[in-house]
């Protein structure tokens, strides 16, 4: 049986000297796409999910919450394709849902204005 050093400082340590290597816009990136990715899943986008519209709609409205705040400091050509899949998980949801929210009150809706 082996043993793997498990040091928690030294975990901490290596993770902020990767975050270091790493400029603002990656790590916003990186973010973005775990929220994209976290959102479809429960969407049930993925084979063998299930959707799950309320943890949905609080993934996507976190999104839309962080790629509205960011786009600026992120410049056009990468926060297009973000708003992209921000608006077709906003899409997705609108289709699952059996009861549809009013045009602007949707996941994330208050931060992109309608979508339909």
């Amino acid at each position: 049986m082996t043993s793997q050093n498990t040091n928690p400082e030294k975990a901490g340590i290596t993770a902020a000297r990767d975050l270091a290597a790493l400029s603002a816009v990656e790590i916003l990136s990186l973010h973005i796409v775990d929220l994209m990715t976290a959102a479809a899943v429960k969407l049930g986008e993925f084979e063998g999910t299930s959707t799950d519209l309320a943890e949905s709609r609080i993934l996507i409205t976190a999104l839309a919450g962080l790629v509205d705040a960011s786009a600026p400091d992120l410049g056009a050509h990468h926060a297009a394709p973000m708003r992209d899949g921000l608006q077709t998980l906003q899409r997705s949801f609108r289709e699952r849902s059996v009861i549809k929210d009013e045009p602007g009150m949707g996941p994330g809706e208050q931060y992109t204005g309608p979508v339909y």
